[in-house]
C-alpha cells in the first residue's frame, strides 16, 4: 500500500493531506524521514506521523449519528466538555472522527468514520453535499425576508445561496426550513444574524441522501454498504 494511502486507512486524514505531511517532513519510515508518498509500506514498516506510531486500521467504519444538544463535535474538547465520541458504543475500538462539525447546542445527523479519503470529500466545497435543516427563529420571518434570502446574502466571506426555503408550517412563520450545500462555519446562524433574527433551536434533520428516520436524539446506526458505496460516487 502506498504511504499516503496507509496514513489516510489511518484515519489520520486524506490521502491528499497525506501527501503534504510526507512532503514537508512530518512521517518517518523504519526512523528516517520519508519523502515520496508513493513510497510501498511493507507489513513490518513502522510509520510514525509527528513521532506517533501509526497503524492501518483493520476496517472502515461508518456511523451515522442524530446528535443531540450539549455535545462538540471533536474527538477532545480543551474545556473538558462532552463530545460526540462520548456516544458511540465502547465496542467500537477504530479511531473515528466526525466529518465536519455541528455546534454544541446545534442537533441533527452527523456522519463519523475512519475513512480519511471520504471524509475530506464530504467536507471539500467542491462536492456540495445536500444539508436540511429545520430552524426555529426567535421571531416570525416576514416573506419579504424569504425572497431576500432566495435571492442570495453576501456575507463577509461570501455569497450565500440557498437551495430552497420555506416556512415548516403557514402557522409557525418562525420556523424555516432551509436547505443548502455549503459547509462554511456556523453559516446558518450567521445567515440569520446577519439579518437581525436569533436562531432559538437548529437541526439538521438531513445529511447527503440520510434522513433522521428511526434514529432517536442521542442514538446511531451504522451505514450500509450500499450506503456508503452510494456517499462515495456522487
Amino acid at each position: 500500500m502506498k504511504l499516503n494511502h496507509f496514513i489516510a486507512q489511518a484515519g489520520l486524514t486524506s490521502r491528499r493531506k497525506a501527501v503534504e505531511l510526507i512532503k514537508n517532513g512530518n512521517v518517518t519510515v523504519n526512523g528516517a524521514i520519508a519523502r515520496e508518498p508513493g513510497y510501498d509500506v511493507k507489513g513490518k514498516d513502522s510509520v510514525k506521523v509527528n513521532g506517533k506510531l501509526i497503524k492501518k486500521e483493520a476496517k472502515t467504519v461508518y456511523i451515522l449519528l442524530n446528535k443531540p444538544a450539549g455535545y462538540v463535535s471533536t474527538v477532545k474538547d480543551e474545556r473538558g466538555r462532552n463530545t460526540v465520541l462520548d456516544l458511540v458504543p465502547k465496542k467500537i475500538k477504530e479511531r473515528i472522527y466526525p466529518v465536519g462539525r455541528l455546534d454544541y447546542n446545534t442537533t441533527g445527523l452527523l456522519l463519523l468514520t475512519n475513512d480519511g479519503d471520504l471524509a475530506n470529500k464530504l467536507a471539500h466545497p467542491r462536492f456540495a453535499i445536500k444539508k436540511q435543516y429545520h430552524v426555529v427563529l426567535d421571531r416570525e420571518v416576514p416573506e419579504s425576508v424569504i425572497m431576500r434570502i432566495k435571492k442570495g446574502i453576501k456575507l463577509s466571506d461570501g455569497l450565500i445561496k440557498v437551495d430552497y426555503i420555506r416556512y415548516w408550517s403557514e402557522n409557525k412563520k418562525n420556523h424555516i426550513k432551509l436547505i443548502l450545500h455549503s459547509g462554511k462555519h456556523r453559516i446558518v446562524r450567521r445567515l440569520f444574524a446577519y439579518l437581525g433574527y436569533t436562531v432559538k433551536s437548529l437541526d439538521r434533520f438531513g445529511y447527503a441522501s440520510f434522513s433522521k428516520k428511526g434514529l432517536s436524539k442521542g442514538s446511531l446506526r451504522m451505514l450500509t454498504d450500499k450506503e456508503v458505496s452510494a456517499l462515495k460516487k456522487d
